[in-house]
């Protein structure tokens, strides 16, 4: 049975590289990789090593704590960028929303496969932030707006890249708690 988590473990390797695109694509690639871990976990297991098997919980549980500040960096790269850029909180929620949804809208109006829904979360947050500023009840005026804007755009990359970072070492560790034991 040890070729089955070969082939297994192999597996997850190959599906592992395809959820690091998901992540750069704005999809939930990290949470689909540790569900695809945990499935092979559960396999050797179960069926194959038993209870010598441990490393890969160890593994599992180091790597759904990386998804979590994954996660949490991602969606507040965004808005700490508009703050540091001087934006309001106002701003700060328009980059976030901007965000989520010029990444949805993204994907089919720019068709660069994996890349159009980054450059869609991207100019989202930029014009949500945009927006966040010059509207309301004190609102800046266009020229001042733009550098909180450009740091919601700048903090959505670089959040996205901090989680696609983040996401290579998860799919490592998990990938080296199936092959060690």
């Amino acid at each position: 049975m040890m070729w089955l988590h070969w082939v297994l473990t192999g597996l997850f390797a190959l599906l592992g590289m395809g959820c690091l695109l998901l992540v750069i694509m704005q999809l939930p690639g990290v949470w689909i990789l540790l569900v695809l871990g945990l499935a092979v976990q559960l396999i050797d297991v179960t069926w194959i090593h038993g209870d010598d098997a441990t490393a890969g919980w160890w593994a599992l549980g180091l790597a759904a704590i990386l998804a979590v500040i994954g996660e949490v960096l991602e969606n507040l790269a965004g808005a700490a960028g508009a703050r540091a850029g001087g934006g309001s909180r106002r701003s700060m929620w328009g980059g976030l929303i901007g965000g989520i949804l010029g990444a949805i809208f993204g994907t089919p109006i720019i068709p660069i496969p994996i890349l159009g829904t980054f450059i869609g979360a991207v100019i989202g947050a930029f014009a949500g932030a945009f927006l966040g500023e010059v509207t309301g009840p004190n609102p800046m005026r266009t020229t001042e707006a733009m550098k909180p804007a450009a740091g919601a755009a700048t903090g959505r990359a670089a959040g996205t890249l901090i989680k696609a970072g983040i996401a290579v070492a998860i799919w490592l560790i998990v990938l080296a708690g199936l092959l060690i034991r």
